[in-house]
């Protein structure tokens, strides 16, 4: 029986390997593409990487596309996503083997749409597709090693104010789309073809790297209404690893002398005078409303400071044995105001999906503690800022970078509040410091700078706290594992970048497309109607 499927052109290049070489190049094909992240930041080998992993399902059996795009997705995780295992190293092979999933699916899909006419736009699109489920599902998603992630340095970096981190991520697939085009052009035609093919491709780059440097320099920051000193304070803390925090108290006492040292600083005229201070996220490890000695600690620190500090603190409730991450507004006169409690938990690290069922069966991870519970609502804390009145602060914690709708949610803001004017982000990367993730979040961070083209203040307890300019450049940046401090006058914006405003748009358009392509490369593949003669032949029709 023929079908819609033969109809495709299946590509002579790589059917010669051996089952054998054929895994090892899609092993290959993922450390290629993982060498595109920090700490390595090989940007231009993404594009290689998806451009070999397309060449490789080219033709092929969706069975074997799915298991090529497996073995490409377990070798591209185990190297970005390893520091995992510095919580355990069970923990790190079970997120590498399952994750690796969503790229077997990668796989899947890209021999599948490779049937149709116009692929590498299709295969692009089911990249996009790909990484917005698997920033979602399961359990919140994790995002954190999205192709965009890798152009932080790439001239495409001019264009995460336009068409945001969804758009970049299109763009960096679309390439790697384009190779693997070329690729099969250049074995399956003529000369001529060939050097049109190359031709073809050679001028999409130019145009989507000469794109990213022309947006870059036309890029235009909106006028500041108002400028706010702002003081950050990375306190440190006395171990490593899972004992990063060391006793308890200890992280809260230790930004408090931090903070007493950025005041000595600012009054002595070595930096400006802060109009408030940032804390990280967890500098309090126990509730500092509820606990009698830390609430002492930080109300010491914030007299000491004479203006309010934004506390990075955990908080219990709101049931029985359930904290929540908390970034708390507390002001030298009326104490614990504003707060925001984070949104994108950490499944595993923060929260434990199934706890019931999964506690009795793998007992370390009561190691977790507490169940956190997830916030609602946008990142945004209205405040009295001491010589400014009422400021929007904007809040991202730690993971929360990663996730576009919060980030878009903290900078258009709700009814109530509008939209951020000040960013800020609290991370805690005590765990993993010396690892590659906390290179990667500062990556992260300075693209959400380029792509909300606003000013971003980290304060880390003890891994990279800085500041970064809309245009991603590092402004200041302190050592690991230190206790450090500084102050710096940001400027106070309102406006919304395209990416920002029609992110959610365009995201939700790719991932129509993707949609559409697939179910046209399925329809394609449906048996092909038999014809009537055929039919009669067998005796299967009705007689006239």
């Amino acid at each position: 029986m023929t079908t819609r499927a033969a109809e495709a052109p299946a590509t002579v290049s790589t059917r010669r390997l051996s089952p054998g070489l054929r895994r090892a190049l899609a092993a290959a094909a993922g450390l290629v593409a993982a060498l595109a992240f920090q700490p390595y930041n090989l940007w231009p080998l993404v594009v290689v990487g998806i451009g070999l992993l397309t060449v490789l399902v080219d033709g092929r059996r969706l069975r074997e596309g799915f298991r090529t795009g497996y073995l490409f997705g377990v070798a591209f995780l185990a190297l970005t996503v390893g520091w995992t295992y510095v919580i355990a190293v069970p923990v790190a092979v079970l997120l590498v083997v399952v994750w690796a999933l969503w790229f077997a699916g990668v796989g899947l899909l890209t021999t599948l749409v490779m049937r149709l006419p116009l692929w590498p736009l299709w295969v692009a699109a089911e990249w996009v597709l790909v990484e917005y489920l698997y920033s979602r599902v399961p359990w919140g998603g994790f995002g954190w090693t999205r192709m965009a992630f890798t152009q932080a340095d790439s001239p495409l970096a001019g264009l995460f104010p336009y068409v945001g981190t969804t758009g970049v991520s299109f763009l960096v697939a679309l390439l790697g789309g384009a190779l693997a085009w070329v690729w099969r052009t250049a074995r399956t035609t003529s000369g001529r073809t060939r050097l049109r093919a190359v031709a073809v491709v050679a001028a999409a780059y130019v145009l989507a790297i000469g794109g990213g440097v022309v947006a870059r320099a036309a890029t235009t920051v909106a006028a500041a209404d108002d400028t706010v000193t702002v003081g950050m304070v990375q306190g440190n803390v006395d171990g490593v690893g899972l004992e990063a925090f060391g006793r308890a108290r200890s992280v809260t006492n230790n930004h408090m002398s931090e903070t007493v040292t950025l005041m000595a600083q600012a009054r002595a005229g070595q930096l400006p005078v802060p109009d408030f201070v940032l804390w990280p996220e967890n500098s309090t490890d126990i509730d500092p409303v509820l606990d009698t000695e830390t609430r002492q600690v930080v109300s010491t620190a914030v007299a000491v400071a004479d203006v309010p500090i934004l506390v990075g603190a955990v908080t219990e409730g709101p049931g029985s044995y359930e904290r929540q991450t908390t970034a708390m507004w507390w002001d030298p006169s009326s104490g614990p105001g504003a707060l925001y409690h984070k949104r994108n938990l950490v499944p595993f690290g923060e929260w434990i999906p199934m706890r019931r069922q999964l506690l009795p069966l793998v007992p370390m991870l009561r190691l977790v503690g507490a169940q956190s519970v997830p916030g609602d609502g946008p990142g945004v804390l209205s405040v009295d800022v001491p010589r400014h009145g009422t400021t929007r602060i904007g809040v991202l914690i730690c993971f929360e970078l990663a996730y576009d709708q919060t980030v878009r949610e903290m900078i258009s803001g709700d009814a109530s509040t509008g939209g951020a004017q000040l960013v800020t982000v609290q991370s805690n990367n005590a765990t993993y410091a010396g690892t590659g993730q906390i290179s990667q979040q500062w990556a992260i961070t300075r693209i959400r700078a380029m792509e909300t083209q606003r000013e971003i203040l980290v304060a880390t307890t003890n891994a990279l706290s800085g500041y970064i300019t809309p245009d991603g450049r590092v402004m200041y940046e302190t050592h690991q594992r230190t206790a450090a401090s500084t102050s710096v006058v940001m400027p106070v914006r309102t406006g919304l970048t395209p990416g920002m405003r029609y992110g959610a748009g365009v995201e939700l358009a790719l991932v129509v497309i993707a949609l559409a392509a697939l179910a046209a490369a399925i329809w394609r593949r449906r048996p092909a109607p038999r014809p009537d003669h055929e039919v009669r032949q067998n005796g299967t029709a009705a007689s006239s």
